[in-house]
């Protein structure tokens, strides 16, 4: 935004195995550049927020899929954490969630290989939580363009087709359409932002993506406005950032699992 960079850096979700937590990465995503937008980038690196806790948490699924609307109600009621807090496993946690599998801290020295050395480890209280005071559904293009100039990235569903997982930034300008009859939400993403090709005279979103930077544009893709987008202007969700705990609500409901 005017030259300034607010975004987390981007992730994969499926390093180092396969791990269905699309519902976690995207909200955690557009999370974490909110509350850059809302520090000024004051903090002494950028926020990331911790996608591994909130697959522990279960905090709306798991790598099976999920429901990106808990995720807000998670941080809601119970608070996000810093990127820092846990590594990225991707895999689901096989105990209850605690503060060592919230936030922790190991010594030295390495353990053997066959062992995971978790004898070593010790809970550490995070250093920050992150709350979202509200959030709310994002519908249609007009709605989500408004809601991004305002406040910042959003989460949202798509369709990923075969054709997609292809995505090919050198066709079309990078802008990818598809005609789906009826796009079934299988993905979340974040949408960083919109734009405008003056060569193709279309406008585009800005996506960002969970399956590593060698993906698409450095891990992210355009997306045609106005149709033929694999339902990404259908299925939005957007909260705002703070470092108080408000108060409750109910969360959307959608099971996201690619």
């Amino acid at each position: 935004m005017n030259g300034t960079n607010y975004l987390s850096w981007n992730k994969n979700q499926h390093i180092p195995r396969y791990c269905g937590s699309c519902w976690a990465q995207g909200t955690t995503s557009a999370i974490a550049d909110r509350f850059n937008i809302m520090n000024k980038l004051s903090t002494t690196t950028p926020v990331s927020i911790d996608a591994q806790v909130v697959v522990n948490a279960q905090a709306g699924g798991s790598c099976d899929g999920g429901n990106p609307g808990q995720v807000y109600q998670y941080a809601h009621d119970e608070g996000l954490v810093d990127g820092t807090c846990e590594q990225y496993v991707a895999y689901n946690l096989q105990a209850e969630i605690s503060p060592i599998t919230t936030c922790k801290d190991c010594t030295w020295p390495p353990p053997p290989a066959g062992e995971d050395g978790q004898d070593k480890c010790w809970a550490v209280t995070p250093a920050a939580r992150y709350y979202i005071s509200d959030y709310y559904s994002v519908r249609g293009a007009d709605k989500m363009k408004a809601e991004i100039a305002a406040n910042g990235p959003i989460s949202c569903g798509i369709h990923v087709s075969d054709a997609f997982l292809a995505y090919d930034p050198t066709k079309n300008n990078g802008i990818y359409s598809e005609k789906v009859r009826f796009p079934m939400i299988n993905h979340e993403i974040s949408v960083t932002g919109y734009g405008y090709d003056e060569e193709l005279k279309e406008g585009f979103w800005w996506g960002r993506n969970s399956w590593g930077t060698y993906w698409g544009i450095d891990g992210f893709f355009k997306m045609k406005m106005g149709g033929d987008g694999l339902g990404i202007e259908t299925d939005c969700v957007a909260g705002l950032p703070t470092y108080t705990k408000p108060t409750e609500k109910n969360a959307t409901q959608a099971i996201f699992t690619q």
